[in-house]
């Protein structure tokens, strides 16, 4: 008997692991539902979390985690993060969820557990409208900003003749996009490199006359929502709420509110 009850065992965690649709299956650790969660994000990352007038978490990812995890039945906060520490963060326990714009990439796949990818984005260059840059080569010598620890730092490393030919042969790295666009709106810097759905939102509130994006990029990109490796279940729960959303139209409607 206690050969079978074994076998049983054996035979239910192969079948949760194989059902992790989207999710690493490396860990088999998750014995206790979690009845909250602590979701991780840059409070200045518009549109997809940030503090509104009020001073309360809002943007198309807050809303998207809000509904999805009613539908889990978990109480659910939103804890700022230095972003540059985010993996830690998530590994040593601060938070339980990164959701907030999160590009996956193959080295973030070996540090922390994603969901399938849920939106698309891509690595734009925006300069004021009045500057006479038009091109990546154009910006060979100028001072080019970015956010440390995002994957628009990543991107521009990729691009190593880029990079290279940047001054300093490197990025000016800020804590946020936010002083980034700042920075170049008084002239500090050149251009900005960041992802698509941050700079066209900050630019559409602060007047897209004012700004120019160029045509070249750094690359497409999606984003997922990420778990611990130890926390296969919490990651496939989300995985399959996101999916039911998408089914239901819920996913839609919330994306239309911040993407019109």
């Amino acid at each position: 008997m206690k050969g079978l009850k074994r076998l049983a065992v054996l035979v239910s965690t192969l079948l949760l692991t194989v059902t992790a649709v989207g999710c690493s299956n490396k860990s088999t650790s998750d014995t206790q539902e979690q009845k909250s969660v602590v979701v991780g994000y840059d409070n200045t990352f518009v549109p997809m979390g940030f503090l509104d007038d009020k001073g309360e978490a809002t943007g198309f990812d807050v809303e998207l985690a809000r509904e999805a995890f009613k539908r889990l039945d978990k109480e659910v906060t939103f804890q700022s993060i230095d972003w540059s520490m985010k993996e830690t963060e998530l590994n040593s326990g601060n938070i339980d969820v990164l959701w907030n714009g999160y590009t996956i990439t193959n080295e973030r796949k070996e540090q922390v557990n994603f969901t399938d990818p849920y939106i698309e984005n891509k690595q734009i260059i925006v300069v004021m409208a009045n500057s006479d840059l038009s091109t990546k080569a154009d910006l060979a010598g100028k001072e080019v900003g970015t956010q440390q620890g995002s994957s628009s730092v990543e991107a521009i490393e990729a691009d190593e003749a880029f990079q290279k030919s940047l001054s300093g042969e490197k990025p000016l790295l800020y804590d946020t996009f936010d002083k980034a666009l700042r920075d170049l709106e008084i002239g500090r810097l050149n251009a900005v490199v960041g992802d698509e759905v941050l700079i066209k939102y900050y630019i559409s509130q602060k007047g897209s006359e004012k700004y120019k994006v160029l045509e070249e990029d750094l690359g497409e990109e999606e984003y997922g929502i990420a778990t611990a490796k130890t926390n296969t279940e919490l990651c496939k729960q989300i995985n399959d709420v996101i999916k039911e959303m998408k089914d239901d139209g819920t996913f839609d409607k919330i994306y239309n509110k911040w993407f019109k």
